[in-house]
């Protein structure tokens, strides 16, 4: 088992790393100026400071390592939209709205979706069962940037049913957090669907029913119990679906989260914001993946003894 979580940690060390390289690649080629549009009507002595102040008058390779020994040392940098600022800052300022609207939006999907495939896998091909998944193609069709404004328009603004954006109290939270989760109610409903159906068929389902347990007491205690399994398996990697799809959700109403900050450092070439940020999802996904591998392993030791893992 220790081989396995250092290889795994080995694994994960590499990823990020050759996510940080990629990001910096990119990051150079992108067009325009980090100082701004009028980079060039600045004084040239103060243009050279700057430079200077952001190591950008250094060759290409020296970059590379300063960037690479600052991610390891857990510096992101200063904002060039904000010099006042280091990214990771912004980060703890903003994060957490991101977050909270993450762990609402997750919550709502995984109680809904487990719900809608409760119900479509006890009412196989009768109306519930065509209901909720007619719910979940809906949801996995329309994505959280069109969702959104319509929300926003049509219950924040036409009807008033609840504010259309900003971030001020618990009914603010609502719509952003339905737009979000939309299509994770469509994923876990249709999976629950299929993991109960498949449930539902194994011999010891109808032996507890051949011994006369009632229907809700198969369901609950057997049938759920077991079918909930492989929807666990995916909780970790959805979280991060979740919170990573923030950031076009934190633009439609005005969340002070952490996506206007990635969608202005686009716009203005801010290159520590942009790649601070890319780099600090890119850990979050990586520890949920390995933390993820490392259940797995103790969950199930074929997975840890596989090809590879002996």
């Amino acid at each position: 088992m220790v081989k396995f979580i250092l290889r795994r940690f080995l694994y994960a060390l590499i990823t990020l790393w050759l996510i940080a390289s990629f990001t910096f690649v990119l990051m150079k080629n992108l067009p325009g100026n980090p100082l701004g549009e009028g980079a060039e009507k600045i004084p040239k002595a103060t243009r050279d400071m700057l430079m200077k102040q952001y190591g950008l008058d250094k060759p290409l390779w020296q970059q590379y390592l300063t960037f690479l020994n600052n991610i390891i040392h857990g510096d992101l940098g200063a904002s060039f939209q904000f010099p006042a600022h280091k990214v990771t800052d912004i980060i703890k300022q903003a994060f957490p709205s991101s977050l909270e609207l993450g762990l609402i939006a997750i919550v709502i999907a995984i109680v809904v979706g487990l719900i809608l495939g409760i119900i479509a896998a006890l009412n196989h091909n009768k109306a519930g069962d065509y209901t909720a998944m007619f719910i979940a193609i809906v949801g996995v069709s329309i994505p959280s940037f069109v969702l959104g404004p319509l929300l926003s328009y049509y219950v924040g603004v036409k009807w008033g049913i609840l504010p259309a954006g900003l971030w001020k109290g618990p009914s603010y939270k609502v719509l952003p957090a339905i737009a979000l989760s939309f299509g994770t109610i469509a994923i876990l409903a249709r999976l629950m669907r299929t993991s109960m159906l498949d449930v539902l068929n194994q011999d010891y389902i109808k032996t507890a029913k051949s011994k006369g347990l009632s229907s809700l007491t198969v369901v609950v205690k057997h049938t759920i119990r077991n079918a909930i399994l492989p929807v666990i398996t995916i909780i970790g990697p959805i979280f991060v679906n979740v919170i990573t799809g923030t950031l076009v959700v934190e633009q439609i109403f005005s969340v002070p989260g952490l996506g206007k900050h990635f969608v202005s450092s686009v716009y203005s070439n801010d290159y520590t914001m942009i790649s601070g940020l890319t780099i600090f999802y890119s850990v979050i996904l990586i520890v949920v993946i390995f933390i993820t591998d490392i259940v797995y392993g103790f969950v199930d030791p074929r997975i840890r003894l596989g090809k590879g893992g002996k």
